[in-house]
């Protein structure tokens, strides 16, 4: 993945509402992450979370075992802080998604909104991959969100792999279900556009 630094100065830089990625509400990621079901106390982990609010609805909604992972310190510090005192009951990691250490079966679901997209080398998509594996349950749900194919060629001055549904499923590897295909148009908060496309997949028993 690109350094640490980019990202950290990305978010000591700028207010977190004024990132391209910017969501007020993750509505179609709580969305998905209501249909696979998972119970109040099923871990959940947050894969890039950074600043974002889906934690906080989440919690809202009951969930009392929640993880966000994220490369930048200055995000997860962005986001405890307008948590206030509801931050004690996240579990926060700072780290690299293709190089952390994540407990085995640790999580029942697995949300990844726009992490996936920046890793353009096949190294850094297998060792994702490989952590995926390891930290998810047998039947577990992962939620996946990239550009789509009509998306952008970058983000944050980086380049992105851009997928079909197709793709991204083929790209996590095999034994993972489709459940749920979703387009959603991403307006940021400049007034643009982003074409994203939403995975929601079941691992399948003994994969």
């Amino acid at each position: 993945m690109e350094s640490k630094p980019h990202w950290e100065n990305v978010y000591t830089t700028k207010a977190t509402d004024a990132v391209s990625w910017f969501q007020p509400r993750a509505a179609l990621s709580l969305r998905l992450i209501g249909d696979a079901g998972p119970a109040p106390d099923d871990p959940i982990i947050d894969i890039g979370g950074g600043a974002s609010v889906l934690v906080d609805d989440l919690l809202a909604r009951g969930h009392r075992c929640v993880s966000v992972l994220d490369l930048s310190g200055a995000a997860l510090r962005a986001a405890q802080a307008r948590m206030g005192d509801r931050a004690g009951a996240v579990t926060w990691i700072e780290g690299d998604i293709t190089a952390v250490s994540l407990p085995e079966a640790g999580y029942a679901l697995w949300h990844d909104r726009a992490v996936f997209h920046f890793l353009t080398e096949e190294a850094d998509r297998a060792a994702y991959r490989a952590a995926l594996r390891r930290a998810l349950r047998p039947c577990g749900t992962v939620v996946i969100a990239t550009f789509a194919a009509d998306g952008p060629e970058k983000c944050s001055g980086l380049p992105v792999v851009r997928y079909t549904a197709q793709a991204l499923h083929a790209a996590l590897g095999s034994g993972f279900e489709v459940c749920d295909v979703v387009p959603e148009v991403h307006t940021t908060p400049f007034g643009t556009t982003q074409s994203f496309v939403y995975l929601r997949l079941r691992r399948l028993a003994g994969s």
